[in-house]
């Protein structure tokens, strides 16, 4: 029970990484706030969460918002009492994988950085603001990417988990003081994540997917594609005290592929 009471906001819960660190939080006895901005998602991990025998409520949540944020980490304090852990995970792909710099429009530009920078922006302000008011420290983890390591093409989703990066470093290094450790998932391919590879234009047939896996994780030194859970074992060691003495990281869930 690594997790045992502590109160936690996963944000794009409602699918991927999201829910299965959900899941994984609520095993080691964390109390979980669910957010997706599909609420019937969000659901749905909680239902998953509360037949397993664990404790998780839904809220809905566009983590470009400022206002749902703020209402976000206002009800776990009220569910449940405080704020311990805050994970910033909810993000968006580029509209089409491949597509190159000239192609991207504006409006596509601001809404890939909206979610996938400001909400982690917004994330770490109102949890860092909740934690000071409690006075004795909290836990940060972001969802970043091996596209913020290494040039992979999207380059708009590369800078924007840059961005997620050098947030996470910068914050570390400002709360440190106040006991806020700040860390960043970095996953490779994830082709078992499908509603995210879908909404990158990558549609997989089901009779095709393990195929489709098998290239994916031939990318990897290691030979195998990053599943959900991989993240979610990372992500609970990271949030747990274990890690107690661990800020300001980008932990690779790559295989090896930014080793090479």
């Amino acid at each position: 029970m690594l997790l045992e009471r502590k109160s936690a906001v996963i944000t794009g819960a409602g699918s991927g990484v999201g829910r299965a660190s959900a899941l994984r939080f609520a095993k080691e006895g964390a109390l979980v706030v669910c957010t997706d901005i599909r609420l019937q998602w969000a659901k749905e991990t909680v239902r998953q969460i509360e037949a397993a025998g664990g404790v998780a409520i839904p809220q809905e949540c566009d983590v470009a918002s400022e206002q749902d944020v703020a209402a976000t980490v206002a009800a776990a304090v009220e569910r449940f009492g405080r704020l311990d852990i805050m994970f910033n995970n909810a993000g968006i792909p580029a509209p089409r994988r491949g597509k190159t710099i000239e192609d991207h429009t504006i409006e596509e530009f601001e809404r890939i950085t909206s979610v996938n920078l400001r909400g982690v922006f917004l994330g770490c302000k109102y949890a860092v603001a909740q934690f000071k008011k409690q006075g004795d420290g909290g836990v940060i983890l972001n969802t970043g990417s091996v596209a913020g390591l290494v040039g992979l093409g999207d380059t708009i989703y590369g800078a924007t988990k840059g961005g997620v990066h050098q947030l996470t470093r910068g914050v570390a290094i400002e709360c440190a003081p106040f006991g806020i450790r700040v860390n960043a998932i970095c996953p490779s391919g994830m082709p078992y994540t499908t509603n995210f590879t879908a909404a990158g234009g990558t549609e997989v047939p089901p009779d095709a997917l393990e195929q489709y896996a098998e290239r994916v994780g031939s990318i990897h030194p290691l030979g195998k594609p990053i599943r959900a859970e991989d993240c979610a074992e990372a992500a609970v060691y990271l949030v747990s005290d274990r890690a107690a003495n661990i800020t300001g990281v980008l932990l690779p869930v790559d295989g090896g592929y930014v080793a090479r």
